[in-house]
Formats: C-alpha cells, sequence, structure tokens
C-alpha cells in the first residue's frame, strides 16, 4: 500500500492463480490499484518493481496480470517490466454494459528449478 497526502494512493496484491492446485503454487496473480487522483505519478511503477522484486522471496517465480484490453495505460506498464502477452480473451466481461476483452501477461522472475527424475 503507498499513502500520500494522508490518503491512500494505491496497493499492490498477490492472489493465487488456480487457488487449490499445488502446480501453481510458484505462479502468483498480481493486482495494482492506483486512486485515480493519484495516477501518472509513478506509483504504478513503484508498485510493480516492489512486486518482482519481492516475489522470489515470497517462493514465487512466476507473475501473471490480468488486464482488460482497453486499460492502455496499465498494458504499456506492465511491457516497460517486460511483462508478455501469454492470452487473449475477446468480449469475455461486461463492464457498464459494454462487452471488454481480457488480456492475460506474464513474467519468470526467477528460474524454474526441475524436480523431474533422471
Amino acid at each position: 500500500m503507498i499513502e500520500l497526502e494522508g490518503n491512500i494512493a494505491g496497493w499492490l496484491s498477490f492472489q493465487s492463480f488456480f487457488s487449490g492446485r499445488a502446480a501453481y503454487d510458484a505462479t502468483a496473480e498480481i493486482s495494482i490499484y492506483l486512486d485515480p487522483s493519484f495516477q501518472r505519478r509513478g506509483l504504478g511503477h513503484k508498485l510493480l518493481s516492489q512486486a518482482i522484486s519481492t516475489g522470489p522471496a515470497l517462493g514465487l517465480n512466476t507473475l501473471v496480470a490480468l488486464i482488460f484490453a482497453h486499460n492502455q495505460p496499465s498494458l504499456r506498464l506492465f511491457s516497460k517490466f517486460n511483462f508478455q502477452r501469454w492470452g487473449y480473451f475477446p468480449r469475455i466481461a461486461q463492464l457498464s454494459g459494454i462487452e471488454r476483452d481480457l488480456v492475460i501477461v506474464g513474467k519468470r522472475i526467477s528460474p524454474f528449478l526441475s524436480q523431474e527424475s533422471p
């Protein structure tokens, strides 16, 4: 969470990816929210940087984000941190009566250690 001027300016959260499936324990979905009055101040950059640097200490090796395709500022932010487009779901959601597309972006933040037997 980031507080500025006595207000919550924004926050970052890690959520289970496919909750309950052990195969995905090292993957987290990240969400970033910035209050509109605090946008365009570099706070999203700060929060995403923190997520990437903190992730490995939390046992994470992959981060994914689900972003509406019309949210170009968020897509640009994640692109600056070399997140790649891993999925696209056309017209999967409705916001205020408008069908919206969803983009899934992802990034490896630490190497995967194979547990396969020889």
